[in-house]
């Protein structure tokens, strides 16, 4: 007899989520630098894989078990070569055309008769390639996938110099992270409400994405300069004027913005490797100068931290979860869309340069799926001294993304600039 992992109630609240119009994945896009070497060969990344599967059993199981008692189980007939696939395109892509395709493959569902992940590989047009690697929330978040990116496609990842046991030691660790990160993830991301944010809207079937990049040592430069402020105060700086460019574009003046930012409440020694909260903050979308924008946006946060809003709605929760009509009152408070209009999540990747098969990791996009009334998401991850924002939206309600994500690069640059002066 199949032994049977079960689901816990959050995974299986996850795995309901999905429907129509909501996919339960996220995205990770790995870019790689074009050099003096062969086309990238997805049948070489195949053999890397199966090499290192053995560090990550999580994705060589499907679902299995009963509409009862649903749960993990392994797949005894798992294919790599269902999972690690070409892309569905004829020839190398231009930048365009890879963010079309991106979004084409995150409209679509994962195959729930086999492990819920797939990576499809693509020529690009400057000569590089690109990984479009889509796994179930329900098996890992944006952190849980950088770990797994680690032990499966860096050419120096750390799992390289563990035993197996030693790697699934460090992933169970992991997995006791996600799960308790996952029932916060599911109150704050996935919501409904009564009242209109720019972004609130019935949302479709259809995605589309676009990319950005800004240097990481000179944001955090900047900020400090200007400041004394974090990086993360730069993020929501940098993201709210180009938000606040496109509404004023789209729908004129707009005054503040609310952004559902998420905390870390981990504490040296917690068993669980992180546990995760968040408040929500307005931000100045009719500031135009951007370094009055950081000075209130770091004034915002602090006030926040300072009087552990975070911690607070954390103890709130707790209190009040053995009285279910208060708690599904104060959650769908929380979820509605004037309590926030969008979440930026920050996901730190690696630190140092990395390279899959011998080509350099140039880029490293996250994309994360949108929910109801809440038509725009906004994802950062760190790669060395680069952060990579992907924003992920219906097109329909929030139309040339690309326009945004462009702002967040100019806003970045203007941030900059006003330190030199500085």
């Amino acid at each position: 007899m199949e032994e049977l992992i079960p689901l816990g109630p959050e995974d299986r609240a996850i795995l309901d989520l999905e429907c129509r119009t909501i996919a339960g994945h996220t995205c990770k896009v790995v870019r790689l630098a074009a050099e003096d070497r062969p086309a990238f060969d997805v049948a070489r990344l195949r053999a890397r894989v199966a090499e290192r599967i053995a560090f990550a059993p999580a994705l060589t199981r499907r679902l299995g078990g009963t509409a009862h008692n649903p749960g993990w189980v392994a797949d005894e007939d798992f294919d790599l070569s269902a999972h690690v696939v070409a892309a569905p395109v004829d020839g190398p892509v231009d930048g365009p055309e890879l963010l079309a395709l991106i979004a084409r493959l995150f409209e679509q569902r994962l195959d729930r008769t086999r492990p819920l992940w797939r990576i499809d590989t693509v020529a690009l047009a400057d000569g590089g390639s690109a990984l479009i690697w889509r796994i179930h929330h329900s098996l890992a978040d944006g952190t849980a996938t950088v770990r797994y990116a680690r032990a499966l496609l860096w050419d120096d990842g750390a799992e390289a110099s563990m035993t197996v046991a030693q790697a699934h030691a460090a992933h169970a660790a992991d997995e006791a992270r996600r799960r308790a990160h996952l029932a916060g993830f599911l109150r704050r991301e996935y919501a409904r409400g009564e009242c209109r944010s720019p972004f609130d809207g019935t949302i479709g079937t259809r995605r589309e994405v676009a990319f950005a990049a800004v240097p990481l040592p000179a944001l955090h430069e900047a900020a400090l300069k200007l400041d004394g402020a974090t990086v993360n105060d730069a993020v929501l700086t940098i993201v709210a004027g180009a938000v606040g460019r496109w509404v004023r574009q789209r729908h004129g003046e707009l005054g503040t913005i609310r952004v559902r930012v998420p905390v870390s409440l981990h504490h040296e020694g917690d068993e669980v490797a992180n546990h995760d909260s968040f408040f929500s903050v307005g931000l100045p979308l009719n500031e135009p100068d951007p370094v009055a924008r950081l000075r209130a946006t770091h004034a915002a946060t602090s006030e926040r931290k300072l009087d552990r809003d975070a911690q607070y709605r954390e103890h709130l929760l707790h209190e009040l979860s053995g009285l279910p009509p208060l708690e599904n009152f104060v959650t769908r408070m929380e979820r509605n869309p004037r309590r926030f209009a969008l979440s930026v999540s920050n996901v730190p990747g690696p630190r140092e340069p990395v390279s899959v098969l011998g080509a350099p990791v140039a880029h490293l996009h996250s994309i994360a799926e949108i929910g109801e009334r809440h038509a725009l998401r906004v994802s950062a991850t760190s790669l060395a001294g680069l952060l990579c924002f992907g924003l992920c939206a219906d097109p329909h309600l929030v139309d040339e993304l690309q326009l945004m994500a462009d702002g967040i690069e100019a806003e970045a640059q203007a941030l900059f600039a006003a330190a030199e002066v500085a």
